[in-house]
């Protein structure tokens, strides 16, 4: 009887455990222990169908091949299932291999590409051609992400595209590249890139041109020298119609194309205009010893050509520990890497509040004069840390109704132009406003030094800019790493080094070697008290 009731018991065990695994799909509970929840879809993305009169079709097309290869489609899949899950019947969700669905050439066309990954099969390597991208449909808009093997963005690009379609709005990003020696595809070519990929059309504007008040936002880089009362009147206007502005400008010039001569800015208005609004970039070097480390190439005295790595503290490491934790921009921040950078002193006027985003370390100091950059003169880089040293502002928000620049001044006028300005409104609307006084963190500097947070933050500045605060969000749940090459303080990275060694050199290996010395003399003791009981016996 108890040996049926066993083989009974063993029945019932494994049936459940097979209805288990046949309905994981189904029904399934996860735990999402990290820090920020980053697993977890967000609140705004959960009340997405709210905004939703309409049905949303996602449609994932992805190859099966890819799916029995690698774990990624499947916590995509996982997380499209949740959206519509949370949808209330709004979102629906198909998922296709293209090729077995005879829709390759649909699919083609609408920007999802094969892509090629190598295999290996019964001790064979190949490379096998896979498809893995995503269109959401709304009435008769579409969207598309062309390429999605990754969770790290997924929830923000679908959330933030469904609500671009949704309300038939498109997200624009205005750039201005107001340096008369930097163009927007030679300099500024990453930023184009990172715009277009967070599902941002990117509209460059030239100097003097009108600024169109249906742009999300406008990133002006440099200018203090080129921009006249003509383009200044043009940004005055378009924020006092409420518009939203990052300034990324220059205290001092540094000629990175030939000998880092560096001279103070000759302002030409930007500037003045940037201190009317509560912001004065000063023309002074913030120099950090939280700093990059460059290779840099010089001759010896033989005439030998030396390559040698060298701490160069004009390049400043903006570390996550001095930025403001309570800002929506910054409440994720990874860092961001200047080069080059002036102090911001700021002073906000009435109606407006400003919002300190980032600072140096305490270890900071200035240049004031002299400005020395060349790597070799290291020796005296450090000549007025003594008197400046201290904690400098490097980046700062502003939000509110700004004063009027040109207020009792007369329009500007373009000579040998017919074409006049348009008043001002009687009344400023809410805008705000992002400076940095830095023109060269967004440039191609950021592949020599690996600084991607740098675009990674411009998007973040796009999106708190166009006042999408919870979309922002859910940026800022993304996870942390944790990778010992991210400290950028050099006393931190130093420590975590020598812990780790000290843990993974010293400690384990001796609590291994002390266990085993533990267990051997125990075995030892046994055996002495075996053989003395032994000998009693006997």
């Amino acid at each position: 009887m108890k040996k049926k009731q066993a083989v009974v018991i063993t029945l019932l065990t494994l049936i459940v455990i097979l209805l288990g695994i046949l309905n994981a799909q189904r029904y399934y509970i996860r735990f999402d222990i990290t820090k920020n929840k980053s697993y977890t879809l967000s609140e705004v993305s959960k009340n997405l169908y709210k905004e939703i009169p309409e049905q949303v079709t996602i449609t994932y097309y992805v190859s099966d091949k890819l799916v029995k290869m690698h774990p990624v489609p499947g916590e995509i899949e996982d997380l499209l299932h949740e959206y519509a899950a949370q949808s209330k019947g709004k979102i629906r969700l198909f998922v296709k291999d293209p090729v077995k669905a005879g829709v390759v050439v649909s699919v083609e066309r609408l920007g999802i590409q094969p892509q090629q990954i190598q295999t290996v099969e019964q001790d064979q390597a190949s490379v096998a051609t896979v498809y893995t991208g995503i269109v959401i449909e709304y009435l008769d808009k579409t969207e598309v992400l062309p390429v999605v093997f990754s969770l790290d963005t997924l929830e923000y690009d679908l959330t933030s595209r469904i609500r671009a379609l949704v309300k038939d709005s498109e997200r624009q990003v205005g750039v201005l590249v107001a340096d008369a020696d930097k163009s927007w595809t030679n300099d500024y070519q990453y930023v184009d890139k990172v715009l277009q990929k967070a599902g941002y059309k990117v509209r460059q504007l030239f100097k003097g041109d009108e600024i169109p008040q249906d742009l999300s936002a406008v990133f002006v880089f440099g200018g203090a020298e080129d921009l006249d009362d003509w383009d200044l009147y043009r940004l005055d206007y378009y924020l006092q119609k409420g518009g939203k502005l990052l300034f990324a400008v220059d205290g001092v010039f540094v000629d990175s194309r030939s000998n880092l001569q560096a001279r103070p800015i000759e302002d030409k208005g930007l500037i003045r205009m940037l201190e009317t609004y509560g912001v004065r970039i000063e023309k002074q070097l913030v120099l950090d010893k939280a700093n990059l480390t460059i290779p840099y190439q010089s001759m010896s005295m033989s005439g030998m050509v030396q390559v040698k790595l060298v701490r160069y503290p004009h390049w400043v490491v903006v570390l996550s520990q001095n930025s403001n934790s309570k800002h929506p921009l910054t409440a994720r921040f990874d860092g961001l890497d200047l080069f080059w950078a002036s102090p911001l002193t700021v002073n906000p006027p009435a109606g407006v509040t400003a919002d300190n985003l980032f600072s140096s370390t305490k270890e900071a100091w200035l240049m004031t004069r002299d400005f020395v950059t060349n790597p070799d003169m290291e020796a005296i880089f450090a000549s007025e840390a003594g008197k400046t040293k201290g904690q400098y502002t490097l980046g700062t928000s502003l939000t509110g109704t700004f004063p009027n620049y040109f207020r009792g001044k007369a329009k500007p006028v373009k000579e040998g132009s017919q074409e006049s300005l348009p008043d001002m409104p009687g009344e400023a609307k809410p805008g705000r406003l992002i400076v940095i006084g830095d023109s060269e963190f967004p440039t191609t500097l950021v592949q020599y030094t690996n600084s991607n947070q740098n675009l990674e933050f411009l998007v973040q500045a796009a999106d708190w800019l166009s006042s999408d605060n919870d979309i922002l969000s859910i940026r800022t749940r993304l996870p942390a790493t944790g990778r010992l090459n991210k400290i950028s303080d050099p006393i931190e990275r130093a420590q975590a080094i020598l812990m780790a060694q000290l843990i993974n050199l010293v400690l384990i290996p001796l609590v291994v070697i002390g266990y085993g010395v533990f267990r051997n003399l125990r075995r030892k003791a046994k055996l002495q008290s075996r053989e003395a009981q032994n000998a009693v016996s006997a």
